[in-house]
């Protein structure tokens, strides 16, 4: 049996004008959590609400589990928790009726798990459901979603409306979910959260797949980027001048890159130098997929 949860081949929704979603790619694996980064209006929810099979692509086509995302959406959703960009919640008096429907729906019996997510979300389920605050929404669909303990969560957008401190506890949720072996396909427009937990990260801009990184590649780069500071403007013009490194220089200062396999090469040329620190520039993810925009508008 393949380990691929979810597949797109070719996805394309075209709503004209330039909007809509182009030749999307996209393969995740089973235990996988992957990321989905883009500003608004990118095409993140286009994507997800074609992969759940709620919207016909024009071009294409998406499957989890094997089953086609448009012909078989009643199928997949037994095996998949949901969280929309939009929350709109049924006509009931509190969250706690909301949460009790929903498990009525899942067949969820013991509340153990559930109970668990409301406290480390903070969420008092008893308010007026109608009046809950957007950050309260957002929790308590987190909890509808979170409760069936599902082997695949597709995200939209979920930490919407929480404050830092929420959504480290979420963050915090999902990491238990990949310990668990689930498989996790999470949008987000802010990189930090999606490098905290995220195995790889797709980028989609103006509709189109700007790149796909690893977060283990990432984090353990073959390329290490070093600030310099001299002593003097003459010693960094000095250094730039005579090094293969190829670095940028501005005052007493130089900028260079060098692959991690000539470290002691690298240091025994600044053992020539008079230097008054040395640091590491840590490559973040929104740094990586600037420089790949950049790389490919150019």
């Amino acid at each position: 049996m393949s380990d691929t949860i979810i597949k797109t081949e070719g996805l394309t929704k075209d709503y004209g004008y330039g909007r809509g979603i182009f030749d999307i790619n996209l393969e995740i694996k089973k235990g996988e959590v992957f990321g989905y980064v883009g500003t608004n209006g990118s095409g993140k929810t286009t994507t997800i609400r074609s992969m759940m099979g709620f919207i016909k692509p024009d071009g294409g086509q998406s499957s989890i589990l094997g089953l086609d995302s448009w012909k078989k959406a009643p199928e997949i959703m037994k095996d998949v928790s949901y969280i929309p960009g939009e929350i709109a919640f049924p006509s009931l008096p509190t969250g706690t009726a909301f949460l009790k429907s929903q498990a009525e729906y899942l067949g969820v019996t013991d509340y153990t798990y559930m109970n668990h997510i409301i406290e480390m979300l903070q969420l008092d389920p008893t308010a007026n459901l109608k009046r809950m605050s957007k950050g309260m929404k957002q929790k308590t669909a987190i909890v509808a979603a979170l409760m069936g303990e599902k082997d695949i969560l597709v995200l939209d957008e979920p930490t919407t409306g929480l404050d830092p401190l929420m959504r480290d506890s979420f963050l915090e949720l999902i990491r238990e979910e990949k310990a668990k072996g689930h498989t996790v396909f999470m949008s987000s427009h802010i990189f930090e959260e999606i490098e905290e937990v995220c195995d790889r990260v797709a980028m989609i801009k103006d509709g189109k797949i700007v790149d796909v990184a690893n977060l283990y590649d990432l984090r353990h780069s073959k390329t290490k980027d070093y600030t310099i500071t001299f002593n003097s403007s003459d010693e960094a013009a000095k250094f730039a001048s005579n090094t293969q490194f190829s670095p940028t220089l501005e005052k007493d200062t130089c900028r260079v890159e060098f692959p991690t396999s000539d470290i002691n090469e690298f240091l025994a040329i600044l053992k020539g130098y008079s230097i008054c620190s040395l640091h590491e520039n840590k490559i973040t993810l929104e740094d990586y997929f600037i420089k790949m925009y950049e790389k490919g508008a150019k």
